[in-house]
Formats: structure tokens, C-alpha cells, sequence
């Protein structure tokens, strides 16, 4: 087991492992154990009673934070010429096609966001494999393939982010920084609860929310009390 660090020894302190808290206890604990010299996220792990493996429990979406995510989103928007302008408009870092498929196969993915056409799909699925392990795969169901895409530029700079089930039906996803107010955090948190607890699956049986875990960068996880979220 790794070795503890003085400030994780701190943290954990201060806190109950065991112990479920309100979402309101959860942010002041968590502004309270976090130890690093930066403005750190903090971030939501749902564990959720589906089999990822079956296509019809597969759970993911997007959903726009009320708050933002306080990072400066950096957005691709892989186009054809005619769509350059309006994608540019909407404040989109990157804007070509050829250009940065070939620096995406080069190794290059400094990007926050990768939106695309359907027309340009089968250019962009072959860079799948580069995209896909990173979270930035363009889907259809995340509105990244679209042809309004000013539109999507729009929303992801704005605070839209987009969550998927880990191959454990675990959902990992940033919704603040730490500087925010802990009103904020609170909004931004139950935005995506509330949205994940919408998408339950039929198929899916048992329990759906098995878990929820608040924490920031390089804390500990708090366990938030089911009840006090509403899942």
C-alpha cells in the first residue's frame, strides 16, 4: 500500500471514512483536508448498479453546469470549410480538418473538447484510438457531432461537460474548482447527480446509486449521504 503523506494523514483526520455527510458537510470538509498550492477541482466518482459490459446499461450524457467548471475549456472543431467561420464565431481554439487529424495521429491532444459533423465522421473515426482513451471521441449523443456546430462550441464553453460509465459503472467528472463558493459546488454537484439519477437504465435492477464520493485533487474521498441529494 502506498505510503501516506503527512497532509493525507491530516485530511483523514478530520474526517470519518466510514461516515455518509450531506453535500453541505462534504464541501466545507472538503475545503477543509485539501492541501494543495493551486486552485484544485473537485470532483464527483457515482458509483451506479449497471453492467457497462450490455449496451442497454451503458450510461452517459452531457449536462451544463449552472456555475461553469472554472477551467478555460480548450475546443477542436474538426469541419468542413463551409462551417470554419461559424465555429470560430462561437470561440473555438482550433478550427480546420486534415490539418489536425494528421497532428492527432502525430501524438497531439491539448485539447479539452473535439467536436465534429457527421459528414466528417469516418475521418474522425479513425483517430479513435488516440481520442477514445482520453475521453474526446465526438458522439452524437453528447451533441459533438452536430452541424450546428457553433452551437456545441457554445455549450462546451460554457460549462457542458460530458460523463460515461467506467468499465467498473463508475462516473468520474470534475464540477468546480475550489476557489467557488461552496453555494456554487453545490449547485454544479446536484446538476449532475440529479441528471445521472434521470438516466437509470430499465434493464438496469437493484440498487442504481450505489455510491457518491466528493473529493478534490490529491484529497480523499467524503461519502455524501444518498438522501441529501435526492438519488
Amino acid at each position: 500500500m502506498a505510503k501516506l503523506t503527512k497532509n493525507h494523514k491530516t485530511a483523514l483526520a478530520k474526517f470519518e471514512k466510514d461516515k455518509s455527510y450531506s453535500l453541505t458537510e462534504a464541501v466545507e470538509l472538503v475545503k477543509e483536508i485539501s492541501y494543495t498550492k493551486f486552485d484544485a477541482s473537485v470532483d464527483l466518482n457515482i458509483r451506479l448498479g449497471v453492467d457497462p459490459r450490455k449496451a442497454n446499461q451503458m450510461v452517459r450524457g452531457s449536462v451544463t453546469l449552472p456555475h461553469g467548471t472554472g477551467k478555460d475549456i480548450r475546443v477542436l472543431v474538426l469541419c468542413t470549410p463551409d462551417k470554419e467561420d461559424e465555429a470560430k464565431a462561437a470561440g473555438a481554439d482550433y478550427v480546420g480538418l486534415d490539418e489536425y487529424v494528421q497532428k492527432i495521429k502525430d501524438g497531439w491532444t491539448d485539447i479539452d473538447v473535439v467536436i465534429t459533423m457527421p459528414s466528417v465522421m469516418p475521418k474522425v473515426g479513425a483517430l479513435g484510438r488516440i481520442l477514445g482513451p482520453r475521453g474526446l471521441m465526438p458522439n452524437p449523443k453528447t451533441g459533438t457531432v452536430t452541424m450546428e456546430v457553433g452551437k456545441a462550441v457554445t455549450a462546451s464553453k460554457a460549462g457542458k461537460i460530458d460523463f460515461k460509465v467506467d468499465k467498473y459503472g463508475i462516473i468520474h467528472s470534475s464540477v468546480a474548482k475550489l476557489s467557488f463558493d461552496n453555494d456554487k459546488i453545490m449547485d454544479n454537484a446536484n446538476e449532475l447527480i440529479n441528471t445521472v439519477v434521470k438516466m437509470k437504465p430499465s434493464s438496469a435492477k437493484g440498487t442504481y446509486v450505489k455510491s457518491i464520493y466528493l473529493s478534490s485533487t490529491m484529497s480523499p474521498g467524503i461519502m455524501i449521504d444518498h438522501k441529501s441529494v435526492g438519488a
